[in-house]
């Protein structure tokens, strides 16, 4: 199959594809037609219907997994395909794992990371806190392990929660050889729960969209309620361990512009929202310019407010 990364301006799609998106609309002269997204493990590509009655357009819903023929055309700077063809397909005539945006690491590999990283922690209350989530509490485990850490803007593929929690672990490791003072149990422990309130903020792939609990509370505050209710099942949890815990989950976005209930109070607090923050920053910019075919400046971006540009 061609990937949708490689289509350029003039191309032909004929192959089957994943129909994340699909709704009707009215064109300004009150023609109806249908706006599509595709996607394959490269990215999505936006698509029009224009006669959405042609004998030639079968009939398909989002999720579905469709074979469109059409052509690629550049509309205001950006690509999107002009479909002719559509026929739904039947399960057996794709292979999902081409479909999903999926780590460019192994996951099991970055599991046994993340384990190991828990089995360095000496705090006997931390340790078994963190057993619980992702030792002894299977289904969270392997929802973890697959779950992805945005609907967009950074890690949003299948592992991506795990590749940025290891990063950010690893991050704050280094953090603590670099600064002593650092109470690591406290840091690791942090750095490894600090998203784990995304696995109930974001549904699974290939939905990967806000949950009703992720739009009203957020991963920063369901986090600090899932650390609350496993520490409850480990007797004896001293309670400032857990309220400093909770603590760095609350302010790891650092800023209330940035949606952080508490701005860091603690040095390890400190600590875990500049690793958030970096490796958000290094897996976004590294995204643009995977996805970006430019050799020099790759124009304005809102996050980074700059023009961008490859190193040559």
């Amino acid at each position: 199959m061609k990937y949708i990364k490689d289509y350029k301006d003039g191309d032909r799609v004929f192959d089957i594809y994943f129909c994340k998106f699909k709704s009707s609309a009215v064109t300004k002269n009150g023609k109806n037609y249908d706006n599509v997204v595709i996607q394959d493990k490269t990215g999505t590509l936006d698509a029009k219907i224009w006669d959405p009655n042609n004998a030639g357009i079968a009939d398909f819903d989002a999720m579905d997994y469709i074979e469109v023929y059409g052509d690629v055309t550049n509309f205001n700077g950006a690509l999107q395909v002009n479909v002719k063809r559509v026929r739904r397909c039947e399960e057996g005539e794709y292979d999902e794992s081409e479909y999903m945006p999926v780590s460019r690491r192994n996951l099991d590999e970055m599991y046994a990371e993340l384990l190991k990283i828990v089995e360095s922690i000496e705090n006997t209350y931390l340790k078994a806190l963190l057993n619980k989530f992702f030792v002894e509490d299977e289904k969270f485990a392997a929802r973890f392990r697959k779950a992805s850490a945005a609907k967009s803007i950074h890690h949003g593929f299948i592992g991506g929660l795990l590749e940025h929690t290891v990063s950010v672990a690893k991050l704050c490791d280094y953090y603590c050889t670099a600064y002593p003072i650092l109470n690591r149990d406290l840091l690791l422990t942090a750095a490894i729960c600090h998203d784990i309130g995304k696995v109930q903020e974001i549904s699974p792939f290939p939905t990967n969209d806000y949950t009703d609990a992720g739009q009203f509370l957020g991963h920063i505050v369901m986090g600090a309620e899932m650390v609350g209710k496993k520490a409850a099942e480990i007797s004896g949890f001293p309670q400032m361990l857990e309220m400093q815990l909770k603590h760095c989950i609350l302010a790891h976005h650092g800023e209330y512009e940035y949606g952080s209930p508490k701005k860091p109070a603690l040095i390890e607090a400190v600590a875990l929202s500049h690793a958030d923050d970096t490796d958000a920053k290094m897996e976004t910019f590294t995204e643009i310019l995977e996805s970006s075919q430019e050799t020099g400046w790759l124009g304005f971006n809102r996050l980074f407010e700059s023009n961008l540009r490859r190193t040559m």
